[in-house]
């Protein structure tokens, strides 16, 4: 059974309850907060022989075969590899399944999974069986960047919107499901996953705190000129590149917003509000603007997969951060 989260009670119900469904659902909202596990409760719904109410039954022919991983009638299409594109060849192969006859007798049901990560050409194949989807099909698609969608895509589905849950039922459900943290942890936890309860806790587990704390320690080292650039571009070969980029776009957006507002409340983590707020009164804003610019084309290549040298990267970064002081 796909888990079931709180904060997607009222959705669920939107969804399973329908007297009728449409052939193309794209179920958008950001990452890490259970979409994915939404489309296959609603994928085993649509499956179920025998649904109990909203849910499906978990014991019918269908039920089982669907846990087993072994449902003729199920096709999950998914990157071959990570992070990687879905391929032309892999959405022809969904296109002659959705052509085929149900072989159990009821729906055929396919679930997407990220959506955005089909390449020109792959969208344009899935567009044909979007537009005549054959027999009683379901198409589920689950996007956590839906901006990036042929809007072709878009318009045939029915667009589902999944909402950030509010911080307390966040902290709530991190509560029972990340124990051994203190709850200033899971707050920090959560700030750092922008609200995703789900990414908060895939967080944790690779020991982002650990990391952050290792990079915070590190800039502030680095303007008192206790360590240099080089050595800490080295160091930091364990933290993500994309979390690096994350957190430094973070950091010169609230150096800004101090800049603008000089509200301290809005200063971000405890961990580095003294020094964000010792940058805002020290850096030129136009400085401060450059380097944001830099930062956001440099995420965009980390997260298009580009093929970086990460130390002279990560070193560039740190040579532009020191020069807000002016300094080199």
């Amino acid at each position: 059974m796909a888990e079931a989260y709180p904060w997607q009670d009222s959705l669920w119900q939107q969804l399973a309850g329908r007297a009728q469904h449409a052939h193309a659902y794209l179920l958008h909202g950001p990452a890490g907060i259970g979409k994915r596990a939404l489309a296959e409760r609603l994928m085993a719904r649509l499956l179920c022989q025998q649904p109990a109410g909203l849910e499906a039954c978990g014991q019918c022919k269908s039920c089982l075969l669907l846990k087993a991983g072994s449902h003729p009638d199920n096709y999950v299409l998914e990157p071959e590899e990570a992070d990687k594109a879905i391929k032309v060849d892999q959405v022809r192969d969904l296109v002659s399944f959705v052509v085929q006859t149900a072989q159990m007798g009821g729906r055929k049901v396919v679930l997407i999974e990220p959506v955005e990560s089909m390449n020109i050409n792959a969208a344009n194949a899935l567009l044909k069986s979007l537009e005549e989807p054959s027999g009683d099909t379901v198409l589920l698609l689950v996007s956590h960047q839906s901006s990036r969608l042929l809007p072709t895509i878009r318009s045939r589905c029915v667009q589902q919107a999944c909402p950030l849950p509010s911080e307390a039922m966040s902290l709530q459900w991190l509560g029972q499901a990340l124990p051994q943290c203190s709850e200033q942890e899971r707050v920090e936890l959560l700030t750092l996953a922008a609200g995703s309860p789900l990414a908060a806790v895939s967080l944790q587990a690779q020991g982002v705190r650990e990391q952050r704390a290792q990079v915070v320690d590190g800039v502030k080292k680095l303007l008192k000129q206790e360590q240099s650039a080089t050595q800490l571009a080295e160091g930091w070969k364990d933290v993500p590149l994309l979390l690096l980029f994350d957190w430094f776009c973070d950091w010169s957006s609230l150096i800004l917003r101090y800049q603008l507002t000089q509200d301290e409340s809005g200063l971000g983590l405890m961990d580095m509000r003294k020094v964000v707020q010792y940058l805002a009164q020290k850096s030129a804003q136009d400085k401060v603007l450059n380097i944001q610019d830099w930062i956001l084309a440099q995420r965009q290549k980390v997260l298009g997969k580009a093929n970086l040298n990460r130390v002279l990267l990560l070193e560039a970064l740190l040579v532009q951060w020191v020069g807000l002081l002016g300094r080199r």
